[in-house]
């Protein structure tokens, strides 16, 4: 019997073994992150995509590489650079000769994770040709619409230290991200074994996949079905009135990024082995899902600063508010 056969008849414990799978897989390569692990798995499996906002040559491609080889997946990356354009995303039509018609020749974008490399160095109108494909899981190319690949991840980076050069996301964009989280630096004894153990080896070549598409889909439909109980979502509403009340904040979560939050809690309760939300799985989510959807009363030139001020308010908000019994 197939492991997507298996699912669709099976308890919750066989869906939580395919993830731990998963997350054990990743973890050969992405060594002391679990957190970051869980994170991806959890913008997975809520069809949702990933901003990792952090320094150059921490894991963030790393990360992608192994997610799409853990799930036997298509990978592709591109470099988003000022000269960018969008069908060099999405892909054109192009004359064949010897057939007298058009065919269409895929861009990058057609794989089950794509990796967005420094998404904030090309213009807005090259961003704004992954809006679609964010979220609506299509594309359109000569006014003909297709179909991305399934499942599909958009994993995407920027430099928070960089000013040159740079075009920063805007709010439409950034709100089509599930999560955003940083990786940071491993710890001294970690970074000391992979320069022992490493040298120049490509670890993720070694990975085989644990897991089918069709798996994934199941896990994915799952994720819905992932019980939050009244008092919980009275807990998640009154943080959301907060951060629309709070003074540091001009505008706050939109309905939009408070049923992306609630997508994002389940998926996180499944990831954890449970078909229930607890306060825990929104108070984890919390920065990640809502602090890049919020504007600051007082605006930062630094990307960091203002990732830093937003998380500050929503955590004094989740601070002042009671957790439910």
């Amino acid at each position: 019997m197939s492991q997507s056969a298996a699912l669709a008849r099976a308890v919750p414990a066989e869906a939580s073994r395919a993830i731990r799978e998963v997350e054990e897989n990743v973890s050969r390569v992405i060594v002391d992150k679990t957190r970051a692990i869980r994170h991806a798995l959890t913008a997975l499996l809520a069809r949702g995509h990933l901003l990792i906002e952090d320094i150059p040559g921490v894991g963030k491609t790393t990360l992608a590489r192994a997610l799409a080889a853990s799930v036997g997946g298509t990978f592709r990356r591109i470099q988003f650079t000022s000269d960018l354009l969008p069908s060099d995303i999405v892909g054109v039509s192009v004359w064949n000769a010897e057939q007298q018609q058009f065919e269409l020749r895929h861009g990058p974008i057609f794989a089950n994770v794509v990796l967005a490399d420094e998404i904030n160095r090309t213009t807005p109108r090259t961003q704004s040709a992954l809006l679609e494909a964010m979220s609506e899981g299509q594309v359109s190319i000569d006014d003909a619409t297709h179909t991305l690949e399934r499942p599909f991840l958009v994993l995407a980076t920027q430099n928070p230290a960089e000013h040159f050069g740079t075009y920063p996301l805007p709010e439409s964009q950034m709100d089509r991200f599930l999560l955003r989280i940083q990786l940071g630096y491993p710890s001294p004894a970690i970074e000391r074994e992979l320069l022992r153990e490493r040298g120049g080896a490509d670890p993720v070549a070694a990975l085989e996949p644990v897991i089918d598409h069709a798996t994934i889909a199941k896990l994915q439909d799952s994720v819905e079905k992932v019980r939050v109980e009244e008092p919980l979502l009275d807990y998640v509403m009154t943080i959301i009135g907060e951060t629309r009340a709070a003074p540091a904040l001009q505008v706050g979560v939109s309905t939009r990024g408070a049923l992306a939050w609630y997508r994002a809690a389940q998926a996180y309760a499944l990831v954890a082995g449970r078909d229930y939300c607890v306060p825990d799985d929104f108070k984890e989510l919390a920065l990640p899902a809502l602090a890049h959807r919020v504007m600051l009363t007082n605006a930062h030139d630094s990307l960091g600063r203002a990732r830093e001020e937003a998380e500050r308010a929503i955590a004094d908000i989740l601070d002042r508010v009671p957790v439910p019994a």
